[in-house]
């Protein structure tokens, strides 16, 4: 199956290089990356001339938001299947697509996911926390939890049915989807127990004390949007299990 790697990205040209090379290097050969850049002002360009070899679309404009720019990316994307992967991210091995690919067709699968491994911007060889994805469960969505986003690959078909990334959300807008996707459908889905993806840590998400607390807020806020009962307690009780995801 053809996959559509969507990478969207600001003034990244410290990290993007190593994202650019992790597509270039997976042996799952029938794959469109998508780069959709806000108007980077730092070389982002210059270092897409030269390492993009696998980029099969390059937008870079100003934009309204990291969700904008993802649903830019799925409005060209012609892949079967879409994955998103971070700037700041890339791919744990290069078999990790092809594997991707293998479990999706022989179980013909609407959606995969599988783990991530987190990584320090100083040391991006030493992992430092496993998120894993296996606690995810549609009926915990109301506590807080979801796949790990970047290892969640999707069917086209899934997203032209339940829709783009509402854009209105700041930094919660993949768990907004997620929230929709996996509770008024009935997809085939599996949870793949491997790491796909290592992330860097310092994302939007959880780089100080004020994004967490929106981060939270939107989760609230995109649980009861979508008929999903919640509280501040459910929401704030998953931090101490994700203590336990450090890795020693």
């Amino acid at each position: 199956m053809k996959i559509s790697i969507i990478t969207v990205c600001y003034n990244s040209a410290v990290t993007l290089p190593r994202c650019l090379e992790s597509v270039v290097r997976q042996s799952h050969t029938d794959i469109e990356h998508i780069l959709i850049d806000g108007a980077s002002t730092d070389g982002t360009t210059d270092i897409v001339r030269t390492l993009g070899q696998r980029i099969a679309r390059f937008v870079s404009e100003p934009d309204h938001g990291i969700y904008d720019a993802m649903n830019k990316g799925l409005a060209l994307a012609t892949g079967e299947v879409v994955g998103i992967l971070n700037a700041d991210d890339h791919y744990a091995d290069d078999g990790a697509l092809a594997r991707v690919d293998a479990h999706m067709k022989a179980q013909g699968l609407d959606m995969l996911y599988g783990d991530v491994a987190f990584f320090r911007p100083d040391a991006h060889t030493r992992l430092v926390r496993r998120f894993s994805s296996g606690r995810f469960k549609p009926k915990r969505i109301g506590w807080g939890w979801m796949p790990a986003h970047p290892a969640l690959f999707v069917k086209r078909a899934v997203f032209d049915h339940v829709g783009p990334y509402k854009t209105d959300y700041k930094i919660a807008g993949d768990f907004e989807w997620v929230a929709r996707a996996f509770t008024k459908t009935n997809w085939r889905y599996v949870y793949l127990p491997e790491v796909l993806v290592h992330m860097q840590t310092g994302g939007v998400s959880t780089s100080n004390w004020r994004s967490t607390l929106l981060l939270n807020q939107e989760v609230l806020r995109a649980c009861r949007a979508n008929g999903i009962p919640t509280n501040w307690f459910k929401i704030l009780s998953k931090y101490p299990l994700k203590a336990l995801e450090l890795i020693r």
